[in-house]
């Protein structure tokens, strides 16, 4: 049974809302500039502003925990894709984040 109402209220510990900031940040500069990815744009500024101001509890709407949470499941199958055929070096430096976005997603993402 699906539910009726959902909660988009979070909260964040210190270090989810620095991975949280990086990945908005790098997502702005990617879609900025394309008229395309407008919608993106707009959303992922929303989601930046609110990691800003701090508090204890981040609200979002259904649109940004949409698309953050996608873009999220799309990173972190990428990232396993590239640890899966890189070289150690590589494969360390993938691992910590790969268990970020993983770890942030089971804890607060999960469908």
């Amino acid at each position: 049974m699906k539910k009726l109402f959902t909660n988009y209220n979070f909260e964040f510990n210190k270090n989810e809302i620095r991975l949280l900031t990086s990945f908005c940040k790098q997502t702005l500069k990617q879609t900025e500039g394309d008229n395309k990815f407008f919608s993106e744009t707009k959303a992922f500024t929303s989601i930046l502003s609110k990691l800003n101001n701090g508090g204890g509890t981040i609200k979002l709407t259904r649109d940004e925990r949409t698309r953050l949470t996608h873009l999220l499941k799309n990173n972190t199958e990428h990232l396993n894709k590239q640890l899966k055929k890189s070289w150690f070096f590589k494969k360390w430096l993938y691992k910590s984040l790969y268990n970020q976005y993983t770890e942030l997603l089971e804890n607060h993402f999960k469908d």
